[in-house]
């Protein structure tokens, strides 16, 4: 029951202690949507869905997260667990009855129908990392030298003064998380303090912790001075982040410049390299355009492309598509056929742990508490 009533707060709190008063009970964390899944109305992943909406970051993540509620994951992991069970049934079959139904040639057979399943499984899990992104955003740290203008880059990117700058080196000490969205994607952008060797134990600490930050992100930008020579902490952030994802943004190109592209390449820079001027905000179109492509990679534009944007959807295929190789492994060995059977069974139902059709009820109700209250 819903109830809707005149007046404000108080008059509303009054009803609500009468009704209560009576028998009834407030509707538990989500407990609409887990009675409609109980009752088959709809399945885990469109029951998770739900809270996937109510916290969608960005436009990216409200579509995959609504293509979910019709149904898009679902749909395509029935897809493969029908073909699963196709050949675990053909197998017993033929177990039971080898006079009528011939397994002659079969491994050959089902070898070739698990590569397409496997293939399909291993685009969902690739681009589960995009589904990451859209429902957590980017969390990105600025890096490079005091002074080299990362609170500056900070300010423009979330357009207000959120990050003190002042031309004395080591103003930032300690770690400074923002919000911001560069298009249709969602970043958690933390400005850390300039990296250099030094005494002072404030900031050695501050040093600390931007290191520790670096080694947790998604994507570091690192802000070097174009008008000062590189020197042995621009080599120490360069091979930090040698095998890391990042963009080196040579800042302060609207004064006279002695470091360019070629002495960062040089100095072992991998990365892509832009030309900004944080001051003036100069080159922010060409970052986005990056980090677009970076990212996005044009392939969740689509509003029909199933993306997995749940960390246990993704173990759960992880699992399967182990299973399944486990069969071509068997395959290749020569292995009896009911040695088939108990590996795509495991495959089928990993898969059916994401629709809830084989799941515990410690897991489901675990879920469901995460949902507010009336869902």
């Amino acid at each position: 029951v819903e109830i809707d009533c005149h007046g404000g707060v108080f008059v509303t709190q009054r009803v609500l202690e009468t009704v209560l008063k009576h028998g009834a009970r407030p509707a538990e964390p989500g407990e609409f949507t887990k009675r409609a899944f109980l009752n088959g109305r709809m399945d885990l992943s469109e029951a998770e869905a739900v809270i996937d909406v109510i916290h969608a970051k960005n436009n990216f993540a409200l579509k995959a997260s609504m293509n979910q509620l019709k149904g898009s994951v679902a749909e395509k992991i029935r897809g493969l667990r029908d073909q699963i069970l196709d050949a675990i049934a053909f197998i017993e079959a033929a177990l039971d009855d080898p006079e009528h139904i011939s397994m002659d040639g079969y491994a050959e057979e089902l070898n070739r129908q698990l590569d397409p399943m496997i293939r399909e499984m291993e685009r969902l899990i690739r681009r589960s990392e995009n589904g990451k992104i859209l429902s957590e955003g980017i969390r990105t740290v600025i890096m490079g030298k005091p002074n080299a203008g990362k609170s500056s880059l900070l300010n423009v990117l979330t357009g207000q003064e959120r990050a003190i700058v002042t031309d004395i080196a080591g103003t930032t000490r300690d770690v400074l998380e923002e919000q911001v969205r560069i298009g249709d994607i969602g970043f958690s952008i933390v400005d850390t303090a300039g990296i250099r060797q030094t005494e002072d134990i404030v900031e050695k600490i501050g040093v600390k912790k931007a290191k520790e930050e670096a080694n947790d992100a998604d994507l570091i930008l690192y802000v070097a001075d174009s008008s000062v020579p590189l020197d042995e902490n621009d080599r120490e952030i360069l091979s930090f982040i040698q095998e890391k994802r990042a963009i080196i943004l040579l800042n302060k190109n609207d004064l006279q410049t002695c470091v360019g592209p070629e002495d960062l390449r040089q100095a072992g820079a991998k990365q892509p390299i832009l030309s900004i001027s944080a001051r003036r905000e100069e080159g922010m179109e060409e970052l986005e355009r990056v980090l677009k492509q970076m990212f996005l990679d044009g392939e969740i534009t689509s509003n029909d492309e199933v993306v997995i944007t749940n960390l246990r959807h993704r173990t759960c295929l992880e699992e399967a598509r182990t299973s399944l190789c486990m069969v071509k492994q068997s395959i290749d060995e020569g292995m009896p056929e009911d040695f088939y059977t108990i590996d795509l069974m495991e495959a089928y139902t990993k898969l059916g742990y994401i629709l809830g059709e084989e799941v515990e009820e410690d897991l489901v109700n675990r879920i469901f508490e995460k949902f507010c209250m009336g869902k």
